[in-house]
């Protein structure tokens, strides 16, 4: 949106906004926010305002308590289904400590810590989410019951497909918010749905599917729905993906995607623990359409990465492996360190595999490395490796290893 804080304080004035959200992420990616009063919005702009962290997972481990959050004018919108007449806004905010100094907990600072290595370097990544999701119908008190919304299947219509109006009101809402989703469809789990955008760069990208999850949980509440993100809801059922789209450019020219290919690869097994950080994460990994192997591939959707088939700037990666309990800001951040090693290294990418790994027979798949299997596993490789610990603070490292542990 390009706004300024004078601009943010001219349309709060203007539009009978009377509640400011201001919203941040935990390290494991769950949204949170407070809410001030107009009257508060030039001191949240000066000098931030204050949260108490304690009772936050991922926050709780230092001697103070005490954060300030600072709200990103660029990141205001509206929230749509909430009243027109005393209107409520959102802004993403950095969090510090009360001397000004980045908190080290914040998962957004740490993504645009990743941006500016990249950017001295010359690179520029951009990055786009395929985020999947079912919906179970609620009881007459509202309370979520374990019946799918619907019994569709893969890409179905109506009236199999009783999501789409829910689909077609998180979209138009995601574009009130300035949003712009690029398809959406009927998945193939009962319920479930797919929701797809166009990458961007990485920042707007991560705080884009952040505001996802929420609009989605918001308008399947309003239709007698409970949204559920959780990576394998139904054993035996497709779970739930969070595959990432990522294409990268050096000034103005898209580069060569096979050294960051190659460096995604080498370190994913150390990374799966940041983009797999549930249990339930590795009751998918490896079944279904989820990938096991550490393999790339042309269009082959049983790879780990892969390339679709497309023209032009719409070339690009595609991640499948990370879930949607995967916090975007650390994702995204720890793909771009992978990708930075991946030229400054020189890595070149192994020989892709054209195979259905989910049909081979051994002769194919006894070579192959695979991604860590169990929640018990990733800890592990994470914590016997250097990768992940030279760039993600440790405060952070710290939380995934010890509750997961």
């Amino acid at each position: 949106m390009n706004y300024t804080t004078q601009e943010v304080k001219q349309f709060v004035e203007e539009e009978d906004v009377k509640f400011i959200r201001l919203a941040f992420a935990d390290v494991f990616g769950k949204m949170k926010n407070v809410s001030i009063m107009p009257t508060e919005l030039d001191r949240a702009f000066s000098e931030g305002i204050a949260i108490d962290a304690w009772s936050i997972i991922g926050f709780d481990c230092f001697d103070r308590s005490d954060l300030f959050l600072h709200p990103d004018p660029d990141t205001l919108a509206i929230l749509p289904w909430r009243p027109e007449h005393g209107r409520v806004i959102r802004m993403y905010c950095d969090i510090t400590w009360p001397d000004g100094t980045p908190f080290e907990c914040d998962s957004r600072t740490f993504l645009k810590g990743a941006i500016d290595a990249a950017a001295k370097k010359g690179y520029t990544f951009r990055f786009g989410t395929e985020q999947e999701f079912y919906l179970f119908r609620n009881d007459l008190e509202g309370e979520s019951t374990d019946i799918p919304y619907d019994n569709a299947g893969y890409m179905d219509v109506g009236p199999e497909d009783r999501c789409a109006n829910i689909r077609r009101e998180i979209c138009i809402t995601l574009e009130q918010m300035g949003i712009s989703p690029e398809s959406s469809h009927h998945e193939e789990g009962p319920g479930q749905n797919e929701i797809d955008f166009r990458y961007c760069d990485a920042l707007k990208s991560a705080d884009d599917a952040m505001t996802f999850r929420g609009v989605v949980g918001a308008i399947a509440n309003r239709n007698g729905a409970t949204a559920v993100f959780t990576p394998k809801p139904f054993k035996g059922k497709p779970g739930n993906g969070m595959h990432i789209n990522f294409s990268v450019k050096k000034g103005n020219e898209d580069v060569d995607l096979e050294p960051v290919i190659a460096g995604i690869l080498e370190n994913i097994a150390e990374m799966t623990l940041i983009l797999n950080p549930a249990r339930e994460s590795y009751d998918r990994i490896g079944a279904l359409k989820a990938p096991g192997y550490i393999t790339w591939a042309r269009e082959n959707r049983s790879a780990l990465i892969r390339i679709p088939a497309a023209f032009g700037e719409y070339v690009r990666g595609e991640l499948r492996s990370p879930d949607t309990c995967a916090n975007p800001y650390l994702a995204f951040g720890m793909l771009i360190y992978a990708g930075l090693a991946g030229f400054e290294k020189g890595l070149k990418a192994p020989e892709p595999i054209s195979t259905n790994l989910s049909t081979a027979g051994e002769n194919i798949t006894k070579n192959l490395k695979k991604l860590p299997m169990t929640l018990e596993d990733a800890v592990s490789v994470t914590e016997n490796g250097s990768f992940v610990k030279e760039y993600l603070p440790a405060e952070i490292l710290a939380s995934y290893l010890d509750l997961n542990r």
